[in-house]
């Protein structure tokens, strides 16, 4: 399978774009810390090709029924994972993502925030589609 994430709006508030399985034509938006050069826990990461796989149970466990994008330089554990917010904190923005990919069906506002709404549900309806095979993950950002 093949997913290609295309970033369409960054800033403080954080970035925003669209992910689409390439095979099966499922859509969602996404949202993701903005860009601070890659750095650990504040940044999204660094555009390219990476592949990705089903987890159960992250790492941590904190998390379930999610997807791990692997081989990201100089980065460890980033997810596809619930969450609605993903602002710059040092700006006073609110985060659910520590530099992970966040899934919604829809954007809107929470508390004065942009976010990614439905994100549970969204997670749920992905993994139903992409199921538990590896697939490709190309990330496109259109912010720079």
């Amino acid at each position: 399978m093949n997913v290609i994430l295309i970033r369409e709006e960054s800033s403080d508030q954080g970035t925003f774009g669209r992910l689409k399985v390439v095979e099966t034509g499922f859509t969602c938006v996404t949202a993701e810390l903005p860009w601070r050069d890659n750095n650990r826990s504040v940044s999204c990461i660094s555009e390219g090709a990476y592949k990705a796989a089903h987890m159960a149970r992250s790492s941590s466990g904190k998390y379930r029924n999610v997807y791990h994008v692997q081989n990201v330089s100089g980065r460890s554990g980033i997810l596809i994972h619930a969450g609605n917010r993903a602002g710059n904190t040092e700006m006073g923005f609110d985060t659910d993502s520590t530099g992970c990919i966040l899934v919604g069906k829809r954007r809107g506002v929470l508390d004065g925030q942009q976010a990614v709404l439905s994100s549970r549900r969204t997670l749920r309806d992905l993994v139903e589609d992409l199921g538990q095979a590896p697939f490709n993950l190309l990330i496109w950002d259109m912010t720079r």
